[in-house]
């Protein structure tokens, strides 16, 4: 089946009690034993599973071509899951603008756990020479947050299968929809499903698929069940619905964020625009082989300096000034103020979520916000 009647289909199921189209939501903590002490249903506990997250977790898996998903309460709950299902010692590689949430996350949480890099993944002999007797995972994030850098999934992977390094790719800002980490030879993606997934800015989760099923990812399911980051049966249920709409809605995301781009690129005042439909992005190659399409995520620096990024921002009246991303509507943020002293943004970087309102009204929101800066 195609994607648009897999987001419609794999996380629905007619209700046999009912035959209601639509499943119910099964807000139950515990289930019923038979005599013999078994568990007909396969539903003991509501952190080890319940019906909705078993749905939403079927979709997820389809979508991204996977055998199996694991479904989280967050993104960072998520990506903590594979830290922790790693031994002790492991050296784990990652890009040196990975996601600041999750370098934070290493760099707090599992100092003196775990050993990490962080360095450009995108120059070969750079990756080459961090690779260790110990490292056992290949962190990956494309395109990257908020500098959207392409990293070639293939390339990457065929390294670390010469020295039997797993690879996660990080899936948040393409989405199944744009790319396919999996059939690209990576051993897990990640989302955050609070994101395009959700789609609306009201829901918080996180997301793991598995190219296969083994030891590592009976580990992770562990560290799901038993650390108890799972989403509730209302979250599992709203998820499922608005995945029904997700190649839709990323179509219009990537139809805005293509046009805004290109506007963007000849504006005077703009120094450079980071899309990977660009064909001045340095990654555009990489990125047309890999991706069905570019995203809808966007960001671009102004000549001018940081003053004036922190101008513009504060003159938009249709984009919001808010973290996060993916929702319908189009967010803006200035990440160097958020991501702290370490940051690898530039401080005259302003990132975009580009939504689905019309594409003539967040152009002409941007062109007076640019005026309006040089007055």
């Amino acid at each position: 089946m195609k994607i648009e009647t897999i987001a419609i289909h794999a996380g629905n199921k007619v209700d046999e009690s009912s035959k209601a189209v639509i499943q119910p939501i099964v807000l139950s903590t515990t289930f019923e034993r038979e005599a013999d002490g078994s568990y007909p249903a396969g539903y003991i506990y509501g952190r080890s599973g319940n019906p909705n997250r078993t749905l939403l977790e079927n979709v997820l898996a389809k979508l991204e071509g996977g055998v199996d998903a694991a479904a989280f309460s967050s993104g960072n709950a998520a990506g903590m899951s594979v830290f922790q299902s790693l031994k002790p010692g492991t050296h784990i590689i990652c890009p040196d603008d990975m996601y600041h949430g999750l370098r934070n996350q290493l760099k707090t949480l599992f100092a003196g756990i775990m050993e990490f890099d962080f360095i450009d993944v995108n120059d070969e002999t750079t990756l080459r020479n961090h690779i260790r007797t110990n490292t056992g995972l290949i962190w990956l994030e494309t395109p990257s947050n908020p500098l959207l850098k392409i990293t070639d999934i293939k390339k990457v992977v065929n390294i670390a299968k010469e020295r039997n390094i797993k690879v996660a790719v990080d899936n948040t800002f393409a989405t199944p929809v744009c790319q396919q980490p999996l059939a690209l030879g990576a051993d897990l993606v990640m989302h955050s499903s609070t994101k395009y997934f959700g789609g609306h800015s009201d829901l918080t989760g996180g997301a793991l698929i598995t190219s296969e099923n083994n030891d590592w990812w009976e580990k992770i399911r562990l560290v799901q069940s038993m650390g108890g980051a799972i989403p509730s049966p209302m979250d599992c249920y709203f998820l499922v619905r608005s995945i029904k709409t997700l190649p839709y809605r990323i179509k219009g995301h990537v139809h805005n964020a293509q046009l805004l781009a290109e506007y963007l690129e000849k504006d005077p005042k703009i120094e450079a625009v980071m899309y990977p439909g660009l064909p001045s992005h340095p990654h555009h190659s990489i990125a047309k082989q890999q991706m069905q399409y570019f995203g809808g995520m966007l960001s671009f620096t102004l000549k001018d300096g940081a003053d004036e990024a922190k101008r513009v921002i504060n003159n938009l009246h249709v984009f919001t000034q808010a973290t996060s991303l993916g929702g319908v509507e189009s967010l803006i943020e200035h990440r160097g103020s958020v991501e702290g002293p370490d940051t690898k943004t530039p401080q005259n970087l302003l990132r975009v979520s580009v939504g689905l309102e019309h594409i003539d009204d967040l152009i002409a929101d941007m062109e007076q916000a640019l005026a309006e800066s040089e007055k």
